[in-house]
């Protein structure tokens, strides 16, 4: 009988994958912490055609997006965390639309008090480590590490897709200085000849060979696009989306697979399901503040959604 000796890389490991587990993550992969050389000249590109449009913070610590030795001297490991957010209801459908990420709490602090507690458990139980966890939150390339750490290929949208649960996912990307058993990089691409996120996006954000034009894309334009008109020839192609937009996941076949998070912190806020368009052109900023003191539409701030609601009526 063949006696298997795990090594400290292989015990840490697996330890890092159960503790991802107990944390409410559901997919955990680990990747080398090398330099994104090919991502870095794909970025750059990006950047030298403006498809980041007014968001000039893209433009800034480039460095650090490709190099996680930047972000953590010593960097040997990357982690990646995906945690579920597809719900199980949906909006009234007269409702102006938001996107499904931002049902619930803010995501940015329920997975930023996941990664403290998952790096505190790792100090405790393998030693002194050098890490810092990030979550949308720092420039880093999670959808990049995502795919070499095993967990899915980037579509045509610009996501990361997993063949056994689709698209609706955070990802959260954890840099330590421990060397680790690392997975295979995710190699194939199973999007195959399909267009349908190409063709139903309805400001053509999303062209060949992956790239997306943030700069025509409807979360763009109601979110990042701050005290800003939004540009008249995009109007009557936002299909009543208010705040973000799925459309480009919502029609991937991947996410057929979609399941219902369990994640009690995505539970819908009743506002977001239930409010009519007369409601919220009738609500208070004082209102607003107080109903989404935890959500990520406060991003957009008060303002900023009664103007992305009188665009979308055409006013």
């Amino acid at each position: 009988m063949t006696k298997i000796i795990l090594i400290p890389d292989n015990i840490h490991s697996l330890f890092v994958k159960s503790k991802a587990r107990q944390l409410g993550f559901d997919f955990c992969g680990i990747a080398k912490a090398v330099k994104l050389n090919d991502d870095a000249r794909r970025l750059e590109s990006w950047l030298t055609k403006g498809m980041h449009g007014s968001m000039h913070y893209m433009e800034k610590y480039f460095d650090q997006r490709v190099d996680p030795a930047v972000l953590v001297p010593g960097a040997k490991s990357v982690i990646t965390l995906m945690l579920n957010y597809f719900p199980s209801v949906t909006q009234n459908p007269a409702a102006p639309k938001i996107a499904k990420y931002a049902y619930g709490k803010d995501y940015h602090e329920v997975i930023k008090e996941k990664l403290n507690q998952f790096l505190f458990e790792l100090r405790e139980n393998i030693g002194e480590i050098n890490g810092r966890g990030f979550v949308d939150s720092a420039p880093v390339l999670e959808r990049s590490w995502a795919r070499r750490s095993g967990l899915g290929w980037i579509g045509k949208n610009g996501n990361l897709i997993s063949r056994q649960s689709g698209s609706f996912f955070f990802i959260a990307t954890l840099i330590v200085d421990i060397a680790l058993q690392y997975d295979d990089v995710f190699a194939k691409d199973y999007c195959g000849t399909c267009r349908k996120c190409i063709d139903a996006c309805p400001t053509d954000a999303i062209l060949e060979n992956k790239i997306v034009d943030g700069g025509k894309c409807i979360s763009y334009f109601t979110i990042e696009l701050k005290d800003q008109l939004i540009p008249s020839g995009m109007q009557g192609k936002f299909q009543d989306w208010m705040f973000g937009c799925d459309i480009c996941q919502d029609v991937c076949p991947w996410n057929r697979f979609s399941k219902p998070h369990h994640e009690p912190a995505f539970t819908p806020i009743p506002e977001i399901l239930d409010l009519s368009t007369s409601d919220w052109e009738e609500m208070t900023e004082e209102a607003f503040r107080k109903i989404f003191r935890h959500s990520p539409l406060k991003r957009a701030k008060f303002a900023g959604l009664q103007r992305n609601l009188k665009f979308i009526k055409g006013k």
